[in-house]
């Protein structure tokens, strides 16, 4: 017969004893059967929450997600931001993500119904579209890819709304600026009386809704000369911004995609130079000869400068001299088994 028993149910013997009380007592038996399995439950818990010599490393914290990100998320910015300037996976993966998420961007098309308004409409968001950028680099689209491969790299993105004078009657009055994460003066925190609240930069009411957010207008690692910037911040309604950033947990700040996988990034990329440079150094060596003169000590050849200066160094293709024998032997590079799975297996995660 087929075991149609609870396997998430903990297993409790049944001893000699418990099958005679159930045959003497059976209401006594089953409470005591009862009884053991309440207490075969209480002792149940958790794997990972296990505490022993196996996980005596792993540290873990309660803190909220708000004090989290306002610890480790300036420089978990400036490291992302570094790995996309300089390591091509870690840049590939950001444009890979940035043109599924956007591709070619959003392509609206009115539908109210009336074909001529529709035309109208569809030339009008073309006109605002082509310059709706407040610094005019880029059209619509491009602010769309950029404020989400903003969002991927440094965590967060600001869109601020700009109204402007409008140069003709059929013309929008509106621009979008973007701003970086650092605009935001995450710095600032103060509590009023009225039960509103400033963390990291953003304002909220009484009720915890975003009232505003206190930005810098330059950049704060600008280069600029420092009286031509503006270094303190000022106060933006929070119906004029944009906020977007991806929420993991109740937070109100976001952190960059890569941040699990950014100690595997760098530790590929360490790994990958460590082994070109073996492989360097062992090139550079063809040979050493044994029974060499007595001015030819070193493993490197002996060259002379203008001064009469001795220098050593490793060169492509060098063969090097030693005494106290008569033999040459040639150097063997060796190869180092199951680099490709490793690497491939990295890459991969």
């Amino acid at each position: 017969m087929p075991d149609h028993h609870d396997r998430t149910a903990p297993r409790v013997r049944w001893g000699l004893m418990d099958a005679a009380l159930s045959a003497l007592a059976p209401r006594t038996a089953a409470r005591r059967y009862a009884a053991r399995v309440a207490i075969s439950n209480l002792r149940r818990d958790y794997d990972a929450a296990g505490r022993g010599r196996g996980t005596s490393g792993w540290s873990s914290r309660g803190t909220a997600a708000d004090a989290e990100i306002a610890a480790d998320g300036p420089l978990l910015r400036h490291r992302m931001r570094d790995l996309v300037r300089n390591n091509p996976m870690a840049a590939q993966a950001v444009q890979v993500l940035v043109n599924n998420i956007v591709g070619t961007g959003i392509r609206p098309r009115a539908a109210t119904g009336d074909a001529t308004l529709n035309r109208q409409v569809d030339a009008l968001w073309k006109r605002w579209a082509a310059g709706c950028d407040q610094h005019g680099h880029t059209d619509f689209h491009g602010l769309l890819g950029l404020a989400v491969r903003e969002m991927i790299e440094g965590g967060d993105v600001f869109a601020i709304r700009r109204t402007v004078r409008a140069a003709g009657s059929r013309d929008v009055p509106l621009r979008i600026e973007l701003r970086e994460a650092d605009h935001l003066d995450a710095a600032r925190f103060d509590s009023r009386s009225d039960g509103s609240r400033i963390s990291q930069g953003i304002e909220y009411d009484r009720g915890g809704r975003r009232a505003a957010y206190w930005m810098f207008s330059d950049h704060p690692g600008d280069t600029s000369p420092v009286f031509s910037r503006r270094l303190d911040s000022t106060r933006l309604p929070a119906e004029r911004v944009a906020h977007l950033f991806e929420r993991q947990r109740v937070q109100s700040r976001g952190v960059p995609w890569g941040t699990p996988a950014m100690r595997a990034i760098r530790d590929v990329d360490d790994w990958q130079q460590a082994e070109l440079v073996r492989k360097r150094t062992e090139a550079c060596l063809v040979g050493i000869v044994f029974g060499a003169d007595e001015d030819q000590q070193s493993i490197a050849p002996v060259v002379e400068d203008a001064s009469g200066n001795r220098i050593e160094q490793f060169e492509p293709g060098l063969i090097a001299y030693a005494r106290g024998g008569k033999d040459i032997k040639f150097n063997q590079p060796s190869s180092t088994a199951g680099v490709y799975e490793w690497h491939r297996v990295q890459l991969h995660c």
